[in-house]
């Protein structure tokens, strides 16, 4: 097993390199049409760490990198060429769709626990200190935003730390199931809209738009252009990870307080604002956004946006070093009902976002960056988005940063309904 990041890392971009080597050969032309490139992105990692050549988890740091330095640089890129008005133009279905998202995370959790209390009734536990439904109000807080919107519900619902190390395994594991299904759907949209009877029109026109302004200004960089892009991208990621740890280190100190003169305040709910992962993600959309109104804007025609695309391979790369497919069997048979809700939970979120999607005839586009924005967050929304085009990714980013902002109360929510199903309130 190879644990040393150095090595790992060239093992990731060997995987990467070979995945878009056979991408452009024609003996491979039919699988990557059913199967994008992408998914190859993220399986060949997950196997290799599956199978015990590489060991990228806790000790490793490639993925802190990848989402710290790589994607923040990587989402102010997408977005030098966004075209705020085109997204205004793509109606309320984004939004809709993505608070069906929302509720399906909300509902799935009471009735996946409900289904599977009806097999194990030991998985309601009143309001015992181990009860099942504090545990799984964590995991509604990654779904629905992400890492801090998770935390805070552990200290909310008084998540005991092993139970909470068990949801951890759910969370990943059945979230990880679901993106490759994203991804498939990515790449026979088409269909999926001719079923839903959707209308992507302007889905298209966005991404026509985007990459027709792309082709306009193409040029073959130069090596000041090369400079100049990377010295300001990276400017601004430093820029938003000093401001970003300023503010989230002040709205925490003004949080404590509170809490410390009124111990029951309702602050709590905003916890995901003392996270400087989310300020992170928020400022570095915010300067992309900003130096897409400058003449910086042109620098998409030296490949700001491929090189994004690399970085986002990169992240995609890591996380899927990630993933041990063998230890979801070993999981399966220690804590299967745990899993089995998660399963189930993730079953009821599509159900609702298909129900949705088909009622209101929203373009697949919709129902895989509203999911995502949800249970991936900005680490994977734009990967979702970009395997549709990369002219998408901003749509992602953009809902994403919004689930970071509702998460927490839509996980409460939550957890009040399951807390009640236990018969713990």
């Amino acid at each position: 097993m190879i644990t040393q990041d150095a090595p790992i890392f060239g093992l990731l971009l060997a995987c990467l390199a070979l995945v878009f080597h056979t991408a452009r050969l024609p003996r491979f032309s039919k699988f990557y049409r059913f199967v994008p490139a992408l998914l190859m992105a993220y399986f060949l990692p997950a196997i290799l760490n599956s199978v015990g050549i590489i060991e990228a988890g806790e000790g490793s740091n490639l993925y802190y990198v990848a989402s710290r330095y790589l994607l923040p640089a990587s989402l102010i890129m997408f977005c030098l060429s966004i075209d705020m008005k085109g997204i205004l133009n793509l109606g309320p279905k984004a939004l809709i769709m993505f608070f069906a998202a929302t509720t399906g995370i909300v509902v799935g959790g009471p009735v996946a626990l409900w289904l599977v209390s009806q097999i194990r009734p030991d998985v309601l536990g009143g309001d015992a200190p181990d009860a099942l439904w504090r545990g799984l109000s964590t995991i509604a807080g990654s779904w629905i935003g992400g890492g801090a919107n998770q935390t805070a519900l552990k200290e909310i619902a008084q998540a005991q730390d092993d139970q909470f190390s068990v949801m951890i395994i759910v969370d990943v594991f059945v979230a990880n199931l679901w993106m490759p299904f994203l991804l498939i759907g990515a790449g026979i949209s088409a269909a999926i809209d001719k079923r839903l009877k959707a209308d992507a029109s302007a889905v298209e026109a966005l991404k026509e738009k985007v990459e027709h302004y792309q082709q306009s200004i193409a040029r073959i960089p130069s090596f000041n252009d090369l400079m100049v892009l990377f010295g300001v991208i990276f400017l601004m990621v430093g820029l938003a990870h000093f401001a970003g740890n300023e503010i989230s280190i002040g709205i925490a100190t003004v949080f404590d307080s509170i809490l410390e003169q009124n111990p029951s305040s309702s602050v709590r709910f905003l916890s995901s604002l003392e996270s400087h992962f989310f300020w992170l993600v928020f400022l570095s959309t915010a300067f992309g956004v900003a130096l897409s109104f400058t003449p910086m804007k042109t620098y998409e025609g030296a490949g700001a946006s491929k090189m994004a695309s690399v970085f986002l391979y990169v992240l995609v790369a890591t996380i899927g070093a990630k993933m041990d497919i063998g230890e979801l069997y070993h999981s399966w048979e220690t804590y299967w009902p745990v899993i089995l809700i998660g399963l189930l939970w993730m079953l009821v979120h599509v159900a609702i976002l298909l129900a949705v999607a088909k009622l209101i005839r929203a373009p697949f586009f919709f129902v895989a960056v509203g999911s995502q924005a949800n249970v991936g967050g900005a680490a994977s929304a734009p990967i979702v988005a970009s395997a549709f085009s990369p002219a998408l990714a901003p749509v992602g980013v953009l809902l994403a940063v919004l689930g970071y902002a509702v998460g927490t109360v839509a996980a409460v929510v939550c957890m009040e309904v399951m807390r009640y199903l236990s018969g713990g309130g």
